[in-house]
């Protein structure tokens, strides 16, 4: 049996307290398009029907994640991968499906206990063009790199690694050593495309499911405009601005209304086909600027 693997973070869930402040920072701040619902809401970026979901909840924590499959054959043969390693899962129904606005849906969860769903056939509504809440120089980059990027909660490296690699059919590996607060880590970064990586985790020391996720503006000027946004908005930053040296990503971290982190973007190059591994995790800035922040 030829070995599957997703394309691509597609979308994610949250599960959020406040939607009044999540609407607030990703309309002044982010710069997305936000959908209010009845009991939930979405967030544009392009022709996707959504690319983040908030449904209103207590936790203020990663509810899902969404990883695509390029069509039926995948996901079947992907049923079949996932039989073989022993790896439990469920089939959505048509009603759970359209809920998430795709054609078919699986369930199933990481070693960490994390919420992971596979599917394809995303809804695209080239009919409604994305509308930025606010002005911006230029657009975010998705297409077939994806949404973006994740630093999710893991229960041991190995095991995280051995299911992001042999289930869903990532590629990886260490890229950096580094000390962060005082501590020694290495990160793993996993990748299912041409974007540095969809996926990481190794990094300790935060107690939700999910520490932050990416989105990556095609302007670096866009990434200067939100900073001074979140200044001006006073949402709390953890990190200012500065360069990765595994991902060259030009970003800054702020805190979400939900305690976790988004990380503003520009600039990013493509996943490393052969692994190397730097002894810094930044060629320069990112400085800590609250590391109180972290908890």
């Amino acid at each position: 049996m030829n070995k599957v693997g997703v394309t691509e973070l597609g979308y994610i869930g949250f599960e959020v307290s406040d939607l009044d402040a999540w609407q607030a920072f990703a309309t002044q701040v982010l710069g997305v398009e936000y959908v209010a619902g009845t009991h939930d809401a979405s967030i544009r970026m392009d022709y996707w029907h959504r690319r983040i979901a908030l449904h209103r909840g207590a936790s203020d924590d990663l509810r899902y994640m969404g990883f695509r499959l390029s069509g039926p054959e995948d996901f079947w043969a992907m049923q079949g991968q996932l039989n073989a390693l022993g790896v439990r899962f469920e089939i959505a129904s048509a009603v759970e499906a359209e809920e998430r606005h795709v054609l078919e849906l699986l369930r199933l969860e990481d070693p960490a206990g994390l919420p992971v769903e596979l599917f394809h056939g995303p809804q695209v509504d080239r009919h409604a063009p994305f509308h930025p809440a606010r002005a911006m120089h230029g657009k975010f980059v998705l297409g077939a790199g994806g949404m973006g990027h994740m630093i999710i909660r893991e229960r041991g490296v190995a095991a995280s690694e051995r299911f992001y690699r042999e289930a869903l059919g990532m590629r990886g590996s260490i890229e950096a050593r580094m000390n962060m607060m005082g501590s020694q880590i290495a990160p793993m970064f996993m990748h299912c495309n041409a974007r540095g990586h969809s996926v990481a985790f190794g990094i300790p020391g935060f107690s939700k499911r999910v520490q932050h996720f990416m989105i990556e503006a095609d302007s670096l000027d866009d990434v200067g405009l939100t900073y001074e946004l979140a200044k001006a908005h006073k949402v709390p930053i953890l990190m200012g601005i500065g360069r990765h040296q595994n991902d060259n990503m030009v970003s800054f971290y702020m805190q979400t209304p939900s305690g976790f982190f988004c990380e503003y973007g520009w600039g990013g190059t493509p996943a490393l086909e052969q692994s190397e591994y730097n002894p810094r995790g930044d060629s320069w800035g990112h400085e800590m600027l609250d590391p109180s922040l972290l908890g």
